[in-house]
């Protein structure tokens, strides 16, 4: 038992070191507060896409645009694109997994919007090809990403986790979004009060 619980110690340390080093990204957190807070107010909306857990976190952050993070307060314009099952296979079937977001992505995102890609390695095809047609469309592409991989060198920002454990990656990217969701919320709070 000794030794489990020195593991569980060592985990809980280690997860907490890797978001403690969250703080190098402070600037890139507030610009996407910002980009974000000033898509929904102009009427645009957050559109959102991943892999296995990283599909999950997708429909977690639309989930708390929509509904609500903290606060009663109006319905804020997010949907993820993993949602749809119909979607995701038929596209899957007839063309292909790699294009299964940026297929949507050609249809759904309009200038102004902002698209969130999420890939804990960072090189996920289908991440990528959804954030590069977005971004061809004009939209503002944010990933959220671990430490390797190619996406953070072609989104406007790169969310970086300094990790390279995909669980560990995870538990810091849900410390970001929920940092982005409470501030984005709190920011058009603000500005439906006036």
């Amino acid at each position: 038992m000794n030794e489990r619980n020195n593991n569980i110690q060592k985990k809980i340390e280690n997860t907490s070191k890797i978001i403690l080093e969250l703080k190098s990204i402070i600037p890139e957190i507030n610009k996407t507060i910002n980009i974000i807070s000033k898509c929904l107010i102009k009427g645009n909306k957050i559109v959102l896409f991943g892999n296995g857990g990283s599909a999950a976190d997708a429909q977690h952050i639309a989930a708390e645009f929509i509904g609500r993070f903290n606060f009663n307060r109006k319905s804020l314009s997010a949907i993820s694109l993993t949602s749809n099952s119909s979607t995701m296979t038929s596209i899957s079937n007839d063309y292909s997994y790699d294009v299964v977001f940026s297929r949507q992505c050609e249809s759904l995102v309009k200038k102004g919007d902002v698209v969130i890609g999420i890939s804990t390695s960072g090189n996920s095809l289908n991440v990528k090809k959804g954030l590069l047609i977005s971004k061809k469309i004009g939209a503002t592409t944010i990933g959220l990403v671990g430490k390797n991989g190619s996406i953070k060198k072609i989104v406007d920002i790169p969310l970086t986790v300094e990790c390279k454990t995909t669980p560990e990656i995870q538990e810091a990217h849900r410390v970001i979004y929920h940092i982005v969701c409470e501030h984005v919320e709190k920011e058009l709070i603000k500005k439906y009060k006036k």
